[in-house]
């Protein structure tokens, strides 16, 4: 008896963390300061290297999640690719020389201080990752 109402404890808790995943919104950071207009055409520009500078002329920096769900969402419902054609693209510039990819940090808590922390870095993470020390983008 307790071991069945222990595993139907634990099958229902995987099942709900299974369904917080699937339902992630990964969300576009600036830091507060950040007042540049941005659409999805700049920022898949910024993340493809094609952009090196926000709309006001300052610099920007985009800062990458490591493989895994966030970056392959960011990946698909931004840049308009799989991670695997991101992939190609960046190892195609970096073997002629033509670009370097941008810095790779390895979660959320790791984009949010990064782009906290410098007002020209650009980011992504999950909607319920985001803090009052940066700014989502909503685009327009």
């Amino acid at each position: 008896m307790i071991r069945n109402c222990f595993l139907n404890i634990s099958t229902a808790v995987l099942l709900l963390t299974a369904a917080a995943s699937v339902c992630a919104e990964v969300v576009v950071i600036v830091h507060p300061s950040n007042e540049n207009a941005l659409d999805t055409k700049a920022v898949q520009r910024i993340f493809l290297g094609k952009e090196k500078k926000f709309s006001n002329g300052t610099a920007v920096y985009p800062i990458n999640q490591t493989e895994g769900a966030i970056r392959s969402d960011f990946d698909s419902s931004v840049l308009g690719r799989s991670s695997t054609q991101v992939a190609a693209y960046w190892s195609k510039l970096v073997f002629t020389g033509k670009g370097i990819p941008p810095k790779e940090v390895s979660s959320d808590a790791d984009v949010v201080a990064a782009v906290s922390a410098d007002p020209a870095s650009i980011g992504y993470v999950d909607s319920a990752a985001v803090t009052g020390d940066v700014k989502s983008v909503s685009f327009n």
